[in-house]
């Protein structure tokens, strides 16, 4: 064999080698995108402002939807934090991943697709909220917040390393996520996870937020007052109802020494610790800028609280938990507006796929709840939007049934990387740039996490683009139906009305099928439920 054969030969054969052990990567590395997938914690689509809801103004998270795409109909498989997050990760719905409510442990031994991007060649972190336990697996970096975090003077744990931070932290996982980036070995691709606490629970707004928000007062939902009838017994017990379960203290900022003036006792025996332990994280300084604001605003609640119904405290309460709750989003939103100033200032906005997304939707005092985890549509839908100028033309919109389960197989897609064949999702990419119109008809839900806080059954159902069918099960055996086109707010459970029967019967059939795909059965329904109820 000729010299120059022989070398040629050797050279294909490095070459097939070289492409084997980088794996399944159909791009180029100077092809494949950056990705910079933010995800706040209970941000409610109607807390943003291009979604239309005049609750708030979100002008740089608007910014995504302007130039890029805005999912209406984004759902998620879980309606709670952590199981979110690992349906994020996975790609796969809780019974399989096995992170079926926040107190199951999460195995970070299985594949996720922030591993899949590292095996082919990019540079991964994750900061910010994760609420999972273990030290992160997939990630070169990692600033994880502990449990829920804190929002003043906040710990985090750096590469395994716990340490305490000076500042707010939107603003400090915002930083570090710019610093990283800054950092990078730029010779890869990048994935940073961004994740914020806010505006999750008890909602401690930035000091420089606190006197325009408390200041404003926020429209009423329709539903406030709801009274839950043509319902279940599900909707009638959940203790999510913002006059009856919502903190005093933790919550709307009531000092305890003040409740025990006025005789308020507590609901959850960890209120006042909360409000104790979030304010003590503050430097003095902080704390008289703090006290400034609202010590005006409890010395009126004072004077009035003798005096106040029911309805009024409702309405007191709603206003104190919206002013809080959207001074938390304001600082988040200012994040999103730095982050997309630095990626454009410094040439990575026109190859950096920008996802802004939540772990799930959130009642803003709809039917009178605060917190999530139903199937109802304000916990079940969350906001989403992506920005990428390569594919996806600015100012789309989408009603498309896409969900949390499609974001790591749609990531890889975009990175030019097989998705695993074991993941569940479907990847969004053709769709979102025009190039898809068909999707899926009918989106899976489960939810767990009974009996425990909030105390909302255990339930599972389908949702198509019309109707909505669940059923509640573990201590009753109950079945709701929802039209949601002549009936949006899910005012009446339409299962045992006759004109329905034929509805009633396809969503089963749907229901059966559904469950079937994704290999869900009456067998997990037991096998995740406290041993001492199962069959």
């Amino acid at each position: 064999m000729k010299p120059d054969l022989k070398q040629m030969l050797w050279g294909l054969i490095v070459i097939c080698t070289c492409q084997s052990v980088k794996g399944q990567s159909n791009l180029s590395k100077k092809q494949r995108p950056n990705i910079v997938y933010i995800m706040s914690d209970d941000h409610g689509y109607q807390a943003i402002s291009a979604y239309g809801y005049g609750l708030n103004k979100t002008p740089n998270i608007d910014r995504l939807a302007k130039e890029g795409i805005l999912f209406t109909r984004a759902t998620v498989t879980n309606s709670l934090c952590a199981p979110s997050r690992a349906v994020l990760l996975t790609g796969k719905h809780s019974f399989v991943n096995g992170k079926v409510d926040n107190e199951a442990r999460f195995n970070w031994n299985q594949d996720n697709f922030a591993k899949q991007l590292q095996q082919h060649g990019y540079q991964t972190a994750l900061i910010g909220k994760i609420h999972m336990d273990g030290l992160p697996q997939g990630f070169d970096h990692s600033a994880v917040l502990i449990d829920q975090g804190e929002y003043y003077n906040p710990n985090f744990i750096v590469d395994g390393t716990k340490k305490q931070l000076q500042g707010y932290v939107t603003d400090l996982t915002t930083d570090m996520a710019i610093d990283w980036i800054k950092n990078r070995d730029k010779e890869k691709p990048f994935c940073l996870l961004y994740h914020q606490k806010a505006p999750h629970r008890e909602w401690l707004p930035a000091l420089r937020h606190l006197s325009a928000y408390t200041s404003m007062t926020v429209p009423e939902p329709k539903t406030l007052f709801d009274n839950y009838a043509n319902r279940g017994s599900a909707a009638r017990t959940a203790e999510m109802n913002i006059l009856k379960h919502m903190n005093w203290a933790g919550d709307n900022k009531i000092p305890p020494a003040l409740m025990d003036e006025l005789g308020i006792k507590e609901y959850l025996n960890w209120d006042k610790a909360a409000f104790n332990n979030n304010l003590g994280r503050m430097t003095p300084a902080e704390r008289a800028t703090w006290d400034s604001v609202y010590n005006p605003i409890m010395a009126a609640f004072k004077k009035k609280y003798p005096s106040m119904n029911d309805q009024e405290l409702t309405r007191w309460r709603y206003q104190r938990y919206m002013q809080d709750y959207l001074g938390t989003v304001a600082a988040v939103d200012d994040g999103v507006g730095r982050m997309l100033d630095f990626l454009k200032e410094n040439g990575l906005d026109e190859n950096t796929i920008i996802v802004y997304t939540s772990d799930q939707g959130f009642y803003l005092g709809e039917h009178g709840w605060f917190d999530k985890r139903f199937m109802y549509e304000e916990s079940l839908r969350t906001p989403l939007l992506v920005r990428y100028p390569a594919e996806i033309p600015a100012g789309t919109r989408s009603d498309a049934l896409v969900q949390n389960l499609d974001f790591a197989p749609t990531l890889l897609d975009y990175a030019g990387i097989t998705v695993p064949k074991d993941m569940q999702g479907a990847s969004f990419r053709k769709l979102a740039g025009g190039k898809e119109k068909k999707w899926r008809d009918v989106i899976y839900y489960t939810y767990y996490e009974y009996p425990s806080i909030h105390m909302v059954k255990r339930h599972y159902g389908i949702r198509t683009d019309r109707y909505k069918l669940i059923h509640f099960y573990y201590d009753v055996d109950e079945w709701e139906l929802y039209d949601l086109e002549k009936d949006p707010e899910e005012l009446n459970n339409v299962y045992n009305d006759p004109t329905y029967t034929d509805v009633k019967k396809t969503m089963h059939k749907k229901l059966t099928a559904t469950r079937r795909h994704y290999k869900d059965s009456e067998e997990n329904d037991q096998r995740f439920m406290p041993k001492a109820r199962r069959k």
